[in-house]
């Protein structure tokens, strides 16, 4: 499943399981340096959700006002 097609919880979820797995410090240095691309792939793909939330909430936000007015 591609980071994209994940919901926001379970890129969350994954990036979790990342994090730990590099804590533990217990996998070879190859597959370690894939985690952490995996992990900051998971971060810019939340962090765009994240924006586009934000981005929403704002324009639901705006036309209520509107409404209220």
């Amino acid at each position: 499943m591609s980071n994209e097609a994940k919901t926001f919880e379970e890129s969350m979820a994954r990036l979790d399981v990342i994090v730990r797995e590099l804590q533990n410090n217990e996998k070879p240095l190859d597959e370690m340096i894939t985690l952490f691309e995996e992990g900051l792939q998971l971060v810019n793909a939340c962090n765009t959700r994240l924006n586009a939330f934000e981005t929403q909430i704002n324009e639901i936000v705006r036309k209520n006002s509107l409404h209220d007015n």
